[in-house]
């Protein structure tokens, strides 16, 4: 079965508008009686930087997430925030970004890619030793717009590193919506042929028109973890100004449906997260 991954955090980040705090855990609330393997539902980063996630832990803190199969993914930058995510009985998964691209690892976490795949490394012993896991998204994963050394070879070979490094589950980021269905393929034929023992997923940006043609690709060449978002909300701040909204959760749901796979997933329970949706982000 894929795992679905819902990224509410993700969708959230970017609004200029806070979220008032008991709308959040009202929303959360309800992906967690959904149904998903994953919950992306905040980060342990600085509230300069991004705002929106200033109130994770209260809002963990409101998480039934005691009661639900759901389990809960925390986003950091640095090892201070993953020191604090240790914290929380709560988190199961710690993502980190590492950047393919050195201009967008600075403005992503201020640090270049050599220093941010030594974040990886003590975050990995963190994860150890507090029974924790580590997913490491590698962002700019299909391109960068910035000018950057890229080629697919060079995602081969950070896979590589990472698995050196004991990490189980890899996330390529589509971080501004320019991966091909094409370039899918490719990437996750050559990554599953050579890294069959990790967990590999993807993060996809998308226009509405290329979602399902992605998430066939992606399935089809070896894809196990999906993140989408409910209605494509979201988009990365720290890349382009103009953001390339998140996959629809609903579209990969139906797609995957419509093959015959089982999702887990709570029918009734996702049409109401979908009416909250709509309710909650256009007022923000």
């Amino acid at each position: 079965m894929i795992k679905l991954v819902e990224c509410p955090r993700d969708a959230m980040q970017g609004l200029q508008t806070f979220i008032p705090t008991a709308q959040k855990v009202r929303y959360l609330n309800q992906l967690l009686r959904v149904g998903f393997h994953t919950l992306d539902f905040g980060s342990f980063v600085s509230p300069k930087a991004v705002p929106q996630m200033s109130d994770t832990v209260e809002v963990l803190e409101q998480l039934d997430w005691q009661k639900s199969k759901t389990r809960l993914l925390a986003i950091v930058a640095n090892l201070r925030g993953a020191e604090e995510a240790m914290r929380h009985e709560g988190v199961t998964y710690i993502g980190f970004p590492l950047s393919i691209s050195d201009t967008f690892q600075q403005r992503n976490t201020n640090k270049s890619v050599v220093r941010a795949m030594d974040t990886v490394k003590d975050i990995q012993e963190l994860c150890t030793r507090h029974g924790k896991l580590q997913v490491v998204y590698i962002s700019m994963g299909f391109g960068n717009p910035y000018g950057d050394p890229y080629s697919e070879d060079l995602v081969v070979e950070f896979t590589g590193r990472l698995k050196e490094e004991g990490i189980q589950i890899v996330s390529l980021a589509d971080t501004v919506g320019l991966a091909t269905p094409q370039q899918v393929t490719r990437l996750f034929g050559a990554l599953s042929a050579a890294f069959p023992d990790i967990e590999l997923g993807v993060h996809l940006h998308s226009r509405p028109e290329q979602v399902v043609a992605k998430v066939k690709a992606a399935v089809e060449s070896g894809c196990r973890r999906i993140d989408g978002a409910i209605k494509g909300f979201g988009g990365c701040p720290m890349a382009q100004d103009e953001l390339v909204g998140n996959i629809p959760t609903e579209k990969i749901i139906g797609w995957l449906e419509e093959q015959g796979m089982e999702t887990g997933v709570n029918a009734a329970e996702l049409v109401e997260a979908v009416r909250l949706a709509a309710e909650i982000f256009p007022k923000h």
